[in-house]
């Protein structure tokens, strides 16, 4: 499982045209699930990523976690984080889970997240149109 994080002053996420999920400040989460991911990498991602202290406290230090913050977490589902391009130039995405896996894990992993903070979504599967002000800018790679 990987999670792609921007820490944002506000992010928000259309399909058709209409707004679906919109935060102030947090992470803008991109998540993409690979094949053999399963409700434990969920759990140790959503733990990472409400524990991870990159946020400034109040000496100016990368210290204070999403929740620490009380911040907000805009989670958008993205398979293409399961890229292989070692060869060629063609993109392979064949290590991402198949979409019925891959659905039912992300609203897992939103479901656990929702438990400790403010959590706004995009629409799975949908072509999105993503908007963040990224702030730093801070972004992280994390893989379960």
């Amino acid at each position: 499982m990987i999670g792609l994080i921007q820490r944002v002053s506000k992010a928000s996420v259309l399909v058709d045209a209409c707004t679906v999920g919109s935060i102030e400040r947090g992470f803008l989460l991109y998540l993409g699930i690979e094949q053999g991911d399963t409700s434990t990498h969920a759990e140790k991602l959503v733990h990472k990523v409400l524990n991870l202290r990159v946020f400034e406290d109040k000496a100016g230090k990368m210290n204070d976690s999403l929740q620490q913050i009380n911040g907000a977490l805009l989670v958008v589902s993205q398979f293409t984080l399961a890229v292989t391009t070692q060869t060629g130039h063609r993109p392979s995405f064949s290590a991402a889970a198949p979409p019925d896996q891959a659905a039912r894990l992300y609203e897992y992993f939103i479901a656990q997240s929702r438990s400790a903070v403010q959590v706004e979504t995009g629409r799975f599967g949908a072509n999105m149109q993503v908007t963040s002000v990224n702030d730093g800018p801070a972004t992280f790679y994390l893989k379960i």
